[in-house]
């Protein structure tokens, strides 16, 4: 058995290919369809506004500068951003062998609801169950193919979503929870935290976005919130704190144009804090 066949099998214990019929059929096609892909990381956080799908962007992107194939899935239906912070708004979706194919973006491999919707303000009004149907979708019937990871940008909260994801991917690497410094978005990570323990599924670590606000001038770091309030919720829980990311123009000016600014502005300061986080993660 390859080593991708022993960390992706199924909830039998065993391959999908060699399970028997044991796991549902819905579960062992998604399987099927990961078992190319080396590492899968979810990307969290307990509420919105906090930059996690910069968070998401940024980390497919420094993986894929790292000369990594990496796979981004957008699975945040009523908020589909990824298209326009990469810059690809207006592409179209192709299949092949009955699967349809990712947008290509160098060596990434990117998939959203957004590239099916009419336009960008389009209203996408699905109950519960849908999602759960259109996300084993796009894990399933999407040709991911050979990937080093796979990073799944999720809506904030700990509904649908998050819930279909965890529960379809059981044997993924972990969660990455995204916080600000400010108590309020601290206390809702804790859900996460406890929604994920109950669903026993891996945090990998935290991190604290926001923290500070990085002169475009001098380019000192001034504290403009609190501050720590990620680091002392890693402890509380016994997590992995992975870092802090400054406020910068530059990350805003980065994902209006299609640009992520680990990519454009690679030099800033948020961009080597943030290959710090990238450098915390794989060491785990």
């Amino acid at each position: 058995m390859s080593e991708n066949q022993e960390k992706h099998q199924c909830p039998s214990g065993k391959s999908c290919e060699s399970c028997g019929g044991k796991c549902h059929d819905d579960t062992r096609k998604v399987h099927e369809n990961l078992l190319g892909v080396k590492h899968i990381y979810l990307v969290l956080s307990g509420k919105g506004g906090v930059g996690k799908s910069t968070v998401a962007v940024n980390l497919a992107m420094s993986l894929m500068l790292q000369g990594k194939q990496v796979g981004l899935l957008d699975v945040d239906f009523h908020g589909p951003s990824i298209p326009k912070m990469l810059g690809l708004e207006g592409a179209q979706l192709y299949g092949e062998d009955e699967k349809l194919l990712p947008v290509p973006l160098d060596n990434l491999k990117v998939m959203s609801i957004g590239f099916t919707l009419p336009d960008q303000d389009h209203a996408v009004v699905w109950r519960g169950a849908m999602k759960h149907g259109i996300i084993k979708q796009l894990l399933g019937d999407v040709l991911w193919g050979d990937l080093d990871a796979l990073v799944i940008d999720t809506p904030p909260g700990t509904g649908d979503e998050p819930l279909s994801i965890c529960q379809l991917l059981p044997n993924a690497d972990g969660a990455i929870l995204v916080t600000t410094p400010q108590q309020v978005s601290a206390t809702d990570v804790s859900k996460s935290l406890n929604f994920l323990s109950q669903l026993s599924f891996p945090v990998l670590g935290i991190v604290e976005n926001m923290s500070g606000f990085v002169c475009p001038h001098c380019g000192e770091i001034t504290e403009i919130f609190s501050k720590g309030a990620g680091e002392e919720l890693a402890k509380k829980y016994g997590v992995p704190f992975l870092g802090r990311l400054p406020i910068d123009p530059k990350v805003c000016e980065g994902g209006d144009s299609g640009v992520p600014f680990v990519q454009r502005y690679e030099d800033s300061v948020v961009a080597k804090e943030f290959q710090k986080v990238v450098d915390n993660l794989q060491k785990k």
